[in-house]
């Protein structure tokens, strides 16, 4: 269904009757990635949110160049729409830029959250710190920060090299196609441009723990192309609650649809602790 908040309207799947999970996708996905999740954690008792962020997928693109699409304008869009559905208090998970997005909004307000589960993605600071690793396996990360040049090279000979990025992605090519619509390449990559510039990945920054007594669960994967995995594991470091750290084996980047039986079982246990 359409949501239509103050900025922006969101492609959004709510379904399921229990406590609330929030389920929030990365580049270059949308609501789509979470589509094995969502039917076991209704059956199993919980209430699934899965929206489609701004700037992807059928969600609407608003103008106003890049920090149009701050994380930070994300996190506001995820609690004006947890505020509309009248969810007060609930599970946050989140898979790649969506990691960081939940991240945020569990540093601001605490008390809104149940419990936080990371999904390739971990702290700031863990990222940072993995070293030379990190590094040779996030080169794109700067390359997207040139606009109009990335645009041009990823879409360039039918988004060859995009398609050769995703070559692990499941659904490449329904992943690819929406990104053909003037403008959504632009958008999709701003969340780059203005929430992991380069000051962010290598200047002196403030770096802020993550929410105090909050439960945090990590997961990584180990066939994953673009994150080492003491990104994730190291992110215990910044946790001052709970911490408990998971490994999915023989899948990549994208395991909710590689292996998502085995992220279902470990999503349930620690959802139901909590």
């Amino acid at each position: 269904m359409n949501v239509e908040l103050s900025e922006v309207t969101l492609d959004v799947e709510v379904s399921g009757e229990g406590p609330a999970v929030l389920l929030v996708h990365g580049f270059p996905d949308s609501r789509l990635l979470w589509r094995h999740q969502i039917p076991a954690l209704n059956a199993a008792g919980f209430t699934t949110v899965a929206p489609t962020l701004r700037g992807f997928g059928a969600s609407s693109r608003p103008e106003g160049g890049p920090e149009a699409y701050h994380p930070a304008k994300h996190a506001g869009d995820l609690l004006e729409l947890l505020a509309k559905l009248g969810l007060d208090r609930v599970h946050l998970v989140g898979h790649d830029w969506g990691s960081g997005i939940v991240q945020g909004i569990a540093q601001a307000l605490p008390e809104r959250v149940r419990s936080l589960s990371l999904l390739s993605v971990g702290h700031l600071g863990a990222y940072r710190a993995a070293g030379w690793g990190q590094r040779q396996l996030s080169w794109y990360t700067l390359l997207f920060q040139l606009a109009g040049l990335s645009e041009e090279w990823l879409s360039r000979d039918d988004f060859a090299q995009l398609r050769e990025m995703l070559a692990e992605h499941p659904e490449a090519e329904a992943v690819i196609e929406p990104l053909r619509a003037p403008g959504a390449l632009t958008s999709a990559l701003n969340v780059y441009r203005t929430g992991l510039t380069p000051e962010i990945q290598f200047g002196e920054v403030e770096l802020h723990p993550l929410a105090e007594s909050v439960p945090v669960m990590g997961v990584w994967s180990d066939g994953d192309r673009f994150l080492t995995e003491r990104s994730m594991a190291d992110t215990g470091e910044y946790v001052s609650g709970p911490w408990r750290y998971e490994r999915v084996e023989g899948a990549g980047h994208w395991f909710p649809l590689e292996r998502p039986e085995r992220l279902n079982e470990l999503l349930l246990s620690f959802l139901k602790e909590h």
